[in-house]
């Protein structure tokens, strides 16, 4: 191998160790997320109240496409990805209620 292929596997695993750390980091965060969103979803059923609010929805959506925007990330990926785990959220509610 030579030099420079042997940085640029170096250069190649540094990428590739920090990919694997963001993926946890995502992981987890979405694991406390998820946490939370059930627990409002355990007060929305004892409170009668709805599992979607779509006021708010439209206001995290929007707040997300901010933020995409500030971190160089496509904001209708963002938006994808937020209706996602929206529509989890919501799936997660009803599944409770029932």
């Amino acid at each position: 191998m030579t030099d420079d292929a042997i940085r640029a596997a170096e250069i190649l695993a540094e990428h590739r160790d920090s990919i694997d750390r963001l993926d946890a980091i995502l992981i987890y965060t979405l694991g406390e997320r998820f946490k939370h969103t059930q627990a409002v979803g355990k007060l929305k059923a004892a409170h009668a109240l709805p599992p979607s609010d779509p006021a708010r929805e439209e206001q995290q959506i929007a707040r997300l496409e901010d933020l995409a925007k500030r971190a160089d990330l496509d904001p209708e990926f963002a938006k994808k990805f937020l209706a996602f785990v929206i529509q989890e959220v919501i799936r997660h509610h009803i599944e409770h209620t029932k």
